[in-house]
């Protein structure tokens, strides 16, 4: 029975350090409560300071995950199994039968794709082939003829090969034979000893017996001593002649170029899309070192198992991991606004007005009551810190201060100088490149007409921010560009200041800041100064969107 696969806890993409920390201690609480395997996973960079988090309490960063879109790897791979190229056609035709199958693949000693032979090249090799060298173009081995014809090699190398000459029936006359049988040639005859002589005297490589025909000593030694192989059948000429094209190997048969793979790891949207234009029935999966794995059809797209992924710290599309489409949603645990995401069935959707996904994580713990191990408990408080701006951020609740005060004595850690280390560690901008510093806590957000982006820096003083501002000033109009976007907006956050200084790039973005903040932002040109605004979820982002819905 196939194993269940492991669901993946995920966060948005740009993750922060709640994000990250939210999805290790959520998979660790679903492991510890359920009986499936949960991994915590990542969908972008992660910043300095959540760098630091997981580095000072002892976890290695998630895996990285670019898209949870159904793969080839999810589908029911069939697994037929592979055959050498010197099977013969015969024994190729008879697998098919046995496993149902049109299509088999022809592998190397060690698991290569080589080829593959389908029913309609066994039937051209019945109907379409009217050469009489054609077994020896093949190269087919005699031990291929003697199974294919039930019969026995009684002299000669059963491991040799027919490379040479043509298939012939001799006659009851060794007058008549000598008029056509050429040096090389293989014979089908009877039992007649005058006939067989004939034939290893005219140099034949091979003579086939039939009807079960005893064959003497004398005739075996002579064709040992000229290298003439003997096989006997209990077939009659008649049959032998029809029989024996299925004794060809399949290399000679197989279709080896332009042939239609797939990869593994292949997502399933480019693998119908391809199907679509291809008239193949069975296509071969193949891992990424060209080794056979199994054959898929278009049936197989129907059932195919999507990857299961918990998504915390978000609900909005654009934010959510590419794919998410093609994944099974099993739960959302939130602490934003509704967002945009839609899911195939009911899902568990837990989303609490509180200042971080990890606070409602941590209820969590307590609500099933299993205790929340030391270093668990460090990533939690870590992260309440971290969205709450160390309790300054208007988002922050009293359960927010009492989840991470109570964490904190778990974790063994001291608030205020913890929260001053992380934050040190994610405001040194001197050695990051502007795209480094702008995507380590950037959101994407949309009206019914208007689509925008806000990234937020925060740092213990205006000075760090500044040289950020400096190489962001230009970068954001490149990127507004690029994501074609209407306007992009970056929150230079002092934390100690509880104050924002505002960037921006857009035709009107700096009319809809002024909208949003009326009365309440100073205008410095190229920037506006918000004092009091810290948070991006409950100060910037809904007065933005009540501004652009008043347009």
């Amino acid at each position: 029975m196939e194993q269940e696969k492991s669901v993946w806890v995920i966060g948005h993409k740009n993750p922060d350090t709640d994000s990250i920390c939210a999805a290790i201690a959520y998979a660790d609480l679903k492991n510890k409560a359920g009986k499936r395997k949960y991994e915590p996973k990542r969908a972008g960079h992660v910043n300095e300071e959540s760098q630091f988090v997981l580095e000072y309490f002892g976890f290695p960063v998630p895996e990285y995950i670019a898209d949870v879109g159904a793969q080839v790897k999810d589908i029911a791979i069939r697994k037929t199994q592979g055959i050498c190229s010197n099977v013969s056609l015969k024994t190729a035709w008879e697998m098919m039968k046995e496993q149902n199958v049109v299509t088999l693949p022809i592998t190397s000693h060690n698991g290569l794709l080589e080829g593959l032979i389908i029913t309609g090249d066994i039937a051209t090799s019945y109907m379409d082939v009217y050469d009489s060298r054609i077994l020896s173009k093949a190269r087919t081995q005699y031990k291929n003829i003697a199974e294919t014809l039930e019969g026995e090699v009684l002299a000669g190398n059963a491991h040799g090969y027919f490379v040479k000459g043509k298939v012939v029936v001799g006659t009851e006359s060794p007058e008549l034979m000598e008029e056509y049988i050429e040096d090389d040639d293989m014979v089908i005859l009877g039992n007649r000893y005058e006939v067989q002589l004939c034939a290893i005297e005219m140099n034949a490589s091979c003579i086939i017996v039939s009807s079960g025909a005893k064959v003497s000593k004398t005739i075996q030694k002579l064709a040992e001593e000229r290298g003439c192989i003997i096989i006997t059948t209990p077939y009659d000429t008649y049959t032998i002649s029809r029989l024996i094209n299925q004794s060809m190997p399949v290399k000679y048969f197989m279709r080896q170029e332009n042939l239609v793979t797939f990869e593994t790891e292949e997502y399933i949207d480019d693998v119908r899309e391809i199907m679509s234009k291809e008239r193949h029935r069975d296509f071969p999966v193949l891992r990424e070192d060209g080794s056979y794995v199994g054959m898929i059809s278009r049936r197989n797209l129907l059932n195919m198992k999507r990857k299961q992924v918990i998504l915390v710290d978000h609900n909005e599309r654009t934010q959510a991991v590419d794919g998410i489409d093609g994944a099974e949603i099993l739960e959302i645990i939130d602490h934003h606004r509704l967002g945009s995401l839609e899911t195939i069935s009911p899902v568990f959707f837990r989303n609490q007005p509180l200042g971080c996904t990890s606070t409602i994580i941590y209820q969590m713990y307590q609500e099933q009551g299993i205790e929340i191990p030391t270093k668990i408990a460090g990533l939690l408080c870590s992260a309440i810190i971290s969205d709450t701006l160390m309790f300054r951020s208007p988002t922050c609740t009293p359960m927010d201060r009492q989840a991470a005060e109570a964490l904190a004595l778990i974790a063994g850690i001291q608030l205020e100088g913890h929260a001053r280390q992380m934050f040190q560690a994610g405001s040194n901008f001197s050695a990051k490149t502007p795209q480094e510093i702008l995507y380590q806590d950037f959101k994407t957000f949309h009206t019914d007409e208007v689509e925008f982006a806000i990234g937020q820096l925060t740092a213990m003083s205006m000075e760090g921010l500044q040289e950020a501002k400096e190489k962001l000033s230009g970068y954001i109009g490149q990127v507004q560009k690029e994501k074609q976007l209407d306007m992009v907006y970056v929150m230079l956050t002092d934390i100690l200041e509880e104050s924002t200084e505002l960037i921006f790039t857009g035709e009107r973005a700096k009319e809809m800041a002024m909208q949003a903040f009326h009365g309440h932002a100073e205008d410095h040109g190229d920037s506006l100064w918000l004092k009091g605004v810290v948070s991006r979820k409950k100060q910037m982002v809904p007065a933005l969107m009540l501004a652009l819905q008043g347009h």
